[in-house]
């Protein structure tokens, strides 16, 4: 198994700066959107279609960086730019951060750090989704939601964190493995 260096701390830091700018960007729209859904009863679809870009930072940094870890570190950091620029959920997207990345880890946990294709960004969407869906059960009551709509919000986060965590995750590292950057 790859050990960490300097370039992959590096390569790490800068995936979780760039992604946490993002993170921070999206809050205004979280804001826009949830207010715009709530007068039809569909507030947290805001965050379940935006979430995907808020998990993306895990499997990217797992993905490029391909150590133990990298997911988690890697979420966990974009988290902390996120606080630091003043994002709209403060201290508490630490913790977000953590199990955001955790989810996304367990996707590479069960490929066994070897297989980086399709099937480890689709294992990693699914992590990453019960995970953070179990969370959101507990920290969002979303436990108070009938059937239906539970299985409509968890439908459209495993869609969002695939199109975002999976998709553009694996765009993003075909060019740079064009451009040179990486060896695939």
């Amino acid at each position: 198994m790859k050990r960490w260096h300097i370039r992959d701390i590096i390569l790490v830091t800068i995936i979780a700066i760039f992604m946490g700018v993002i993170f921070w960007a999206i809050g205004p729209v979280y804001t826009i959107l949830a207010a715009a859904l709530a007068p039809f009863g569909l507030q947290p679809l805001a965050n379940e279609l935006l979430l995907g870009i808020w998990v993306m930072a895990g499997p990217l940094a797992g993905f490029v960086i391909r150590i133990p870890g990298a997911a988690t570190l890697g979420e966990l950091l974009g988290a902390v730019v996120e606080m630091f620029l003043g994002g709209i959920w403060g201290a508490s997207t630490l913790i977000s951060g953590v199990l955001q990345g955790f989810g996304s880890e367990l996707g590479f946990i069960f490929t066994g750090y070897k297989r980086y294709g399709w099937f480890t960004l689709a294992m990693s969407t699914l992590t990453t989704t019960i995970v953070t869906f179990a969370w959101d059960l507990i920290r969002n009551g979303y436990t108070a939601y009938h059937l239906p709509f539970l299985l409509l919000l968890f439908v459209v986060r495993l869609l969002s964190v695939f199109v975002f965590g999976g998709v553009l995750t694996k765009l993003i590292n075909n060019l740079l493995v064009r451009a040179h950057v990486l060896k695939d």
